[in-house]
């Protein structure tokens, strides 16, 4: 049977059943709709997230499988653990949040065109403001040479991007995530794609409904207020 693409009217901030996504794109769900907060809070919510290039209209995906990285389990080589011993850089979180996603957009070692365009840097830059969307920095120096942002409903962080200006800034935002993360108990990332680096780093694939169900565990989870509280991290953090 032919699937029929679900249209989302600008008024209307529902979204049909994850499962019924096309499986040709793989996971594309709706088209249309808008960026605004309860929109994009509703999507997180549920597992659903927006991805579009430029001239495209909005599209919201939920694919099968699902890659996360267990926070337990992220992979940190010889080389990687011995870097972090000495390393130079010291973390944030919630310091440069602007910065951080202007970068991701920007980043110099991108060979295709971002994805984050004017429409998502002022609807995620909304979102931060609106305490759902998060960031964390990597600085030498006082100059943010690293980072990563992502969307926090509760305990379900779902990671939407990273960058670095210098070798392995990005690998210590990620390990310093999960180290953050697990001090509430939350047990996975959600990473949405599977790539290289991400798998080198620890992120396996799920089928899309042991995440779904994975996912309403870590949004049951109540974070503090001050969790995210931007402030410099600790080396124990």
């Amino acid at each position: 049977m032919k699937q029929i693409l679900n249209l989302l009217a600008d008024e209307d901030l529902s979204f049909p059943n994850p499962h019924t996504a096309l499986t040709e794109p793989n996971g594309l769900l709706a088209v249309g709709g808008d960026l605004k907060i309860q929109r994009l809070i509703n999507a997180y919510t549920q597992g659903i997230f927006p991805w579009f290039s430029e001239d495209d209209p909005y599209l919201w995906w939920s694919p099968d499988p699902r890659a996360i990285i267990n926070v337990d389990e992220i992979k940190i080589n010889r080389t990687l653990k011995k870097f972090l011993k000495k390393s130079p850089y010291t973390v944030s979180v919630n310091k440069a949040f602007s910065q951080v996603i202007a970068l991701c957009a920007d980043a110099p070692f991108r060979n295709d065109d971002t994805w984050i365009l004017d429409d998502m840097l002022i609807a995620y830059n909304e979102l931060h403001q609106a305490g759902f969307a998060h960031s964390i920095e990597v600085w030498e120096n006082n100059q943010l040479v690293g980072g990563l942002y992502g969307v926090a409903i509760n305990g379900l962080f779902s990671g939407e991007s990273m960058f670095y200006l210098k070798d392995n800034a990005s690998k210590v935002a990620l390990v310093a995530l999960c180290d953050l993360l697990k001090q509430q108990g939350i047990s996975f990332i959600d990473c949405q794609l599977q790539n290289p680096f991400l798998q080198a780093m620890g992120a396996i694939e799920i089928p899309r409904s042991v995440f779904l169900n994975r996912k309403e565990t870590e949004l049951a989870i109540q974070i503090p207020p001050q969790f995210w509280q931007a402030r410099m991290l600790s080396n124990n953090e």
